[in-house]
């Protein structure tokens, strides 16, 4: 067992847990599904106050579908998901978290950096628009001026910047774990993403109070793979969700549904079918083919689709507290 911080002193897990390991070390999709499922009843009955981070696209609803079967069980009380609203967010996006929240009667947390969300409402702004770090909050101007060490008297309101991404997303992530006392979030990211992921750990502490709120991660997907991923939906998730659904259906194109199916009654987005590998945000992510996300080519670079500033920038980001 790892050595623990003072927080949280009631938690004993084995931080070490996963470490050194791949997915090749999980073979088969009904082996990875065990192990996450292993994950996901120690993180809800070690932690107090967990909850499931949501975005609406395939690692993470694939994560909260295994929470609610863990839930379902064992009886355990469902924990409340959050969503992190960057306003940049596909509009099918937004519908699709909106309808299966409704659906798997969720309830949603959303993470908001209101002050600078107000201040682009105020003057009209558009992504890429510039926003004057002079008019941010106090607590934001901390954080772009101390801790990301920034310069420059404006930033653009682009999510896949630095400046952008830690504001966006990462600082109101962290507003709301202070805010809702989370002690540990359950995340959907894998080993396989990017290199900054590759050695993750089933239970990773982020307990630096000057960092973050101090809270663990739970990550119960580090083992599957893009095709694993899409393979669960297929043989699981959607089977289970969706009355009736035809089993093993893999849909070839947008429109090959069974009859009475339509995407809204899919918990994937209709984005995936549209060819999109990767659902970052609506002003820089680009489909990566034709095809639908499960038929591509799934030994080419996932996030190829999304602005690269953020993605090289990525050990940085996850060290200030990014996912």
């Amino acid at each position: 067992m790892a050595s623990r911080q003072a927080f949280p002193d009631y938690v004993e897990v084995d931080y070490e847990a996963g470490a050194g390991e791949d997915p090749e070390d999980y073979p088969g999709t009904a082996r990875k599904i065990e192990k996450a499922i292993e994950v996901v009843h120690e993180g809800l009955t070690e932690y107090e106050r967990p909850a499931v981070m949501w975005t609406g696209g395939k690692d993470s609803t694939l994560t909260l579908y295994l929470v609610k079967e863990v839930v379902e069980e064992y009886d355990l009380a469902m924990p409340p998901t959050v969503f992190i609203d960057h306003f940049q967010h596909f509009e099918e996006l937004l519908s699709f978290v909106d309808r299966w929240a409704d659906r798997w009667d969720l309830e949603v947390l959303f993470a908001r950096n209101d002050d600078v969300g107000d201040y682009v409402d105020a003057h009209g702004l558009d992504p890429g628009d510039e926003i004057p770090v002079d008019e941010l909050s106090g607590h934001n101007r901390h954080h772009v001026r101390e801790i990301l060490e920034y310069e420059e008297d404006t930033f653009p309101f682009l999510l896949d910047t630095y400046v952008g991404n830690h504001l966006l997303k990462t600082v109101a992530l962290n507003r709301t774990l202070e805010a809702e006392d989370i002690d540990g979030i359950v995340s959907g990211i894998r080993w396989d993403e990017q290199e900054a992921r590759a050695d993750e750990t089933f239970f990773s502490p982020r307990h630096d109070p000057d960092v973050y709120p101090p809270h663990d991660r739970v990550q119960p997907i580090l083992q599957f793979a893009e095709a694993d991923v899409w393979g669960a939906f297929w043989s699981y998730v959607v089977p289970e969700s969706v009355p009736d659904y035809p089993e093993g259906h893999v849909p070839q194109d947008y429109d090959d549904l069974p009859d009475g199916v339509t995407h809204a009654d899919l918990p994937i987005s209709p984005k995936y079918f549209e060819g999109y590998r990767s659902l970052g945000s609506e002003i820089s992510t680009e489909r990566s083919d034709q095809k639908p996300a499960w038929l591509q080519d799934l030994s080419t670079e996932e996030r190829a689709g999304r602005a690269q500033d953020k993605e090289d920038l990525m050990e940085r980001l996850r060290d200030l507290g990014y996912m």
